[in-house]
């Protein structure tokens, strides 16, 4: 049986989000077409627009509609105060948690020579001007995967090379954890990065 063109392109266009495969893609598809066209016709313009009016903010490297986002913009944000995140949605996270005040630069990824990331795709010359601006401290939270971990180091290094001031986020027990429940590796890291206690 042939299937309609447009369906394939559909089909093909759905593959390029993360994690759909192509049973995923045909699923979504037929719904879409079978069962949701307003929905499908809103996805579509939706899209459209998205494409078409966001873009990287001039300051943060966050996704803005404008120029400068109004997180940049807020005269309530520390100005010395820069927190490094690898993506928009740990960004959230951190405003989520709302135990940081400052200001943020968006890598959009991290470095991974494998798949052709390096220091220029992460617009990391953005991120030593930013820093540069005036006095701050630049507080590293990328992941702590192998890549999250060779992405901070990189940019420690580089801002320190600027007698610029850089601290990392901690690692360690969730709060709420139980040890019994936590890995060797998360348990050993929060051994290592203990504090002194003080009354």
């Amino acid at each position: 049986m042939n299937t309609p063109s447009s369906l394939e392109e559909l089909i093909d266009a759905l593959r390029c989000l993360p994690g759909v495969g192509p049973k995923s893609a045909q699923r979504m598809a037929y719904h879409l077409l079978q069962r949701d066209k307003p929905g499908a016709l809103r996805l579509a313009q939706s899209l459209d627009r998205a494409v078409e009016s966001i873009h990287h903010c001039a300051k943060c490297n966050n996704f803005s509609e404008e120029e400068v986002c109004a997180l940049c913009r807020s005269p309530r944000r520390d100005a010395s105060l820069l927190c490094v995140v690898e993506m928009p949605a740990d960004l959230l996270m951190m405003e989520q948690a709302q135990c940081y005040r400052g200001m943020y630069f968006v890598l959009m990824g991290r470095l991974s020579p494998l798949d052709g990331i390096g220091a220029r795709e992460l617009h990391l010359e953005r991120l030593v001007r930013r820093a540069q601006e005036q006095p701050c401290e630049v507080i590293l939270a990328t992941n702590f995967t192998v890549e999250g971990e060779a992405t901070a180091h990189y940019i420690a290094t580089l801002l320190c090379a600027q007698d610029i001031k850089v601290s990392r986020i901690a690692r360690g027990l969730p709060v709420g954890g139980e040890l019994e429940h936590v890995d060797s590796g998360t348990l050993a890291q929060a051994v290592l990065e203990r504090r002194e206690v003080t009354e």
